[in-house]
């Protein structure tokens, strides 16, 4: 039998649950972008704070690419299982948090009237970088914004907020963008500014866009997966999701009305993330990204193969101590070499089976923030990063198509170059002056 409301009685004992419920809770989230990572995290979190009193604040998601989510979640009433797997063990919670999932694809009016719904207040984003429709030069790119992504549902929702005199909204970005709040407020902004300017001075002065760090690692849920959770909770689960005991999520306190008391079940509230989204992106993000490409083109499958590769564990370590730590101006009580003795472990975390391939993929879209913002600190203080450097070999020769086909959105312009450019211009035409990926860092040799 299927996980769904009306099959709770045959959850199996020992199965953590919430104890509110559910029907009586109106939906206050809006959720762009329902994968795996939400569900793991911060729905997860939601989900905790309504168990310990925090009332209104189920989650509507809404998937703007495809019904495949709705289909898992919908039968099943929103219902889904977390279960986090170490080396001691699996702990498996049933999550509550999430009451439907809307197909925008589908059905783009039902998405419209739940963001412009009164008991509203937050609007949440887990689209990935390139979600977010930027071109080139960092500006939002109409024609891509304008189809099939959040920005026209948001800017009705806005249209109708404002008319029936209602509050704004807190838009909480939680992916891996730099300042991804300050990059949401510019890019909503910048798209208001060309297709509803008469919006453009509500959403400045009633919507808020704080920044986020987050953190957890989700490998995507495999049918072995899913049968293993079917056996321990006795139904099956067409949603669940695995991953690690750790989770970690950093939230700028500046929101534009009522929020869930995250930090009662382990976020923190913090007047700055920018430490914290730094040693995140340039340690974490960077390693793990190392370990996608060395990973590989050495012939493993998971992380924790590639960790235990004695050819490789040293560039991860040396990545994050003694290259990505050093440009990092840490927040008080920020311990990194404490953060890069727990990151190493977790890589190492057999029980978890993060495939690389996944990691892998929309490199164009990661590396910038992950690896060359680091390597134009290193260089402005004249130090170098062969660790980096060897991870950005080997990501090129993935552009290339040499571990097989590449996920990128830029993969036809980047084997475009690799034909042009070969293997002595490739640096440059990828990274230089006049490069495909604009970049702060300026190879000047290969050595950097």
């Amino acid at each position: 039998m299927r996980l769904s409301s009306g099959a709770l009685g045959r959850l199996a004992a020992g199965i953590e649950r919430f104890a509110y419920d559910r029907d009586a809770q109106a939906v206050g989230i809006v959720h762009f972008g329902i994968g795996a990572f939400h569900r793991a995290h911060q729905a997860w979190y939601t989900d905790r704070a309504m168990d310990g009193g925090d009332r209104d604040w189920s989650i509507a998601g809404v998937s703007l690419r495809s019904a495949d989510v709705a289909g898992q979640m919908n039968p099943q009433n929103g219902l889904y299982t977390v279960s986090e797997r170490s080396a001691s063990g699996t702990l498996t919670r049933l999550v509550g948090a999430v009451r439907e999932v809307l197909a925008a694809t589908e059905t783009p009016e039902r998405a419209a009237a739940a963001l412009a719904d009164p008991a509203t207040r937050i609007v949440g984003f887990t689209v990935t970088e390139k979600g977010y429709c930027r071109a080139a030069d960092g500006s939002v790119d109409l024609a891509s914004a304008s189809r099939g992504s959040f920005y026209p549902l948001l800017a009705s929702a806005f249209r109708e907020r404002r008319a029936a005199g209602r509050g704004g909204l807190t838009l909480l970005s939680c992916d891996n963008l730099a300042n991804n709040g300050d990059q949401l407020a510019r890019l909503m902004g910048e798209y208001l500014a060309a297709c509803e300017p008469g919006l453009v001075g509500w959403f400045e002065s009633e919507c808020s866009c704080p920044s986020t760090m987050v953190d957890r690692i989700v490998p995507a849920t495999t049918d072995a997966d899913r049968a293993a959770v079917a056996d321990a909770i006795g139904l099956e689960d067409a949603a669940a999701v695995v991953t690690e005991p750790f989770s970690q999520w950093v939230i700028e306190d500046r929101f534009a009305g009522p929020r869930p008391a995250w930090e009662k079940v382990g976020a923190e509230l913090v007047a700055d993330v920018a430490p914290y989204e730094t040693a995140k992106l340039r340690m974490l993000n960077g390693a793990h990204s190392a370990l996608a490409y060395l990973g590989l083109e050495r012939g493993h499958v998971f992380v924790h193969e590639a960790m235990a590769d004695p050819a490789i564990r040293p560039l991860v370590d040396r990545l994050m101590r003694e290259e990505a730590a050093p440009t990092i101006a840490a927040a008080p009580g920020q311990n990194l070499a404490a953060y890069a003795d727990a990151l190493i472990a977790r890589f190492a975390n057999p029980a978890l089976k993060h495939r690389l391939i996944q990691i892998a993929m929309d490199g164009s879209q990661k590396i910038p923030q992950r690896w060359l913002a680091t390597l134009a600190e290193n260089q402005r203080r004249g130090r170098q990063c062969p660790a980096i450097l060897s991870a950005l070999h080997a990501w090129l020769r993935h552009a290339r198509g040499d571990n097989g086909p590449v996920d990128d959105p830029l993969a036809s312009e980047m084997q475009a170059l690799w034909q042009r450019a070969g293997e002595a211009g490739i640096i440059d035409a990828m990274f230089g002056p006049e490069g495909l990926i604009a970049s702060d860092w300026h190879p000047k040799s290969l050595s950097g």
